[in-house]
């Protein structure tokens, strides 16, 4: 049973608001602000401007154990008045508003203070680790993790981190943080300006610090970016990790600086020349040349003449009596070169000299 808040002892609820005139009109259901006087594991009471204080509604204070450490005493929140008068002769209010809309307050402070906050990592996911804190779920991106856990993120499965938020927005429901930011004690002051130090289109030396199937993690002067997999090369990437080694450093482009979040999109084929520059020139039509098919798809097979250059040679282009073989080298001659959509229709080249009739 909870301890009866100390008040006088009027005989009724509705004796005690007519004591006073300053005493406000409630009713059942009424928010208002209310401030914590008292704070256990087990009930909170609150001075919400009566003769006595209102207590946390009994289903409540389980919940309690979820958001003490976000609740002080001396701390105002919203209270929705549950029951005017309880036994004991004190009213019963709720925190529900506080604990919908007050936990996102909560992490909006933390955000624009750069506080950190506690948070249990929940599951693993393709990109980093997916966390909760007050009943929101939220993630902490591979590339936020130091070190030691962007290597083996399993090791923080069902424990509980600091970390730094990144971004918070209750429209959305999102919630990103950095367990590296908070590791580090870095500040969004100090990463603005580092961020502003990077120039877009620059090439900047970058250390490498982790993989994922879709490219290569990287650090630019302590600011994080992301070389995409359709940026490690101008030919086609199945494995990043064929392209950098962990901890070592590579030059990269900066493509582009996402201010909102103080990452970059880096590149290394943009270092590189375009193999598509020059293509008309290099492929001319009446010239044939060597290729390697690499793949078939339903509509013909596509065949490599150098990296970073693939044609297609049509079904319609191909004759009966043609066999063409994957991982086999080929003969064929240029029908077409889309040079603004990288495209190039190729034919077979004929067993002879001449070209083959439906390319004449």
């Amino acid at each position: 049973m909870p301890t009866t808040p100390t008040h006088s002892k009027p005989s009724s609820m509705e004796e005690l608001l007519r004591l006073g005139p300053t005493l406000p009109q409630v009713k059942r259901g009424d928010v208002m602000t209310g401030t914590i006087v008292s704070l256990s594991k087990k009930e909170v009471l609150f001075n919400i401007g009566w003769k006595t204080q209102g207590i946390l509604v009994q289903p409540e204070t389980k919940e309690l154990s979820t958001f003490q450490k976000y609740l002080s005493v001396g701390q105002k929140v919203p209270v929705k008045i549950i029951t005017l008068e309880a036994k004991g002769g004190f009213p019963v209010v709720s925190l529900q508003h506080f604990f919908e809309q007050g936990k996102w307050d909560i992490l909006a402070d933390h955000y624009k203070n750069e506080k950190t906050i506690e948070v249990e990592v929940k599951t693993k996911g393709k990109g980093g680790l997916f966390i909760e804190v007050m009943g929101i779920r939220g993630v902490i991106p591979k590339i936020q993790l130091t070190r030691e856990f962007m290597q083996n993120p399993d090791s923080l499965y069902s424990k509980k981190v600091n970390v730094k938020i990144l971004e918070v927005d209750k429209e959305k429901n999102r919630l990103v943080v950095s367990q590296k930011a908070a590791a580090l004690g870095l500040t969004q002051s100090k990463l603005k300006k580092l961020f502003e130090q990077v120039k877009e289109g620059e090439t900047y030396d970058c250390k490498v610090i982790g993989f994922s199937d879709f490219g290569i993690f990287c650090e630019v002067n302590g600011i994080e970016g992301l070389i995409h997999i359709s940026e490690i090369s101008w030919k086609k990437v199945s494995d990043p990790k064929t392209y950098a080694k962990e901890g070592s450093t590579i030059k990269a482009m900066v493509l582009k600086k996402n201010e909102h979040d103080y990452k970059l999109t880096l590149s290394l084929k943009r270092l590189e020349q375009d193999p598509w520059d020059e293509i008309e020139t290099k492929y001319p039509k009446d010239v044939e040349f060597k290729g390697m098919v690499t793949r078939k798809e339903a509509y013909g097979y596509f065949v490599r003449l150098e990296p970073g250059i693939e044609g297609l040679i049509h079904n319609s282009k191909i004759n009966t009596d043609t066999t063409i073989d994957v991982n086999k080298n080929i003969a064929v001659y240029i029908e077409r070169i889309d040079k603004k959509n990288r495209k190039m229709s190729l034919v077979p080249a004929s067993t002879n000299s001449d070209k083959p009739l439906m390319y004449r």
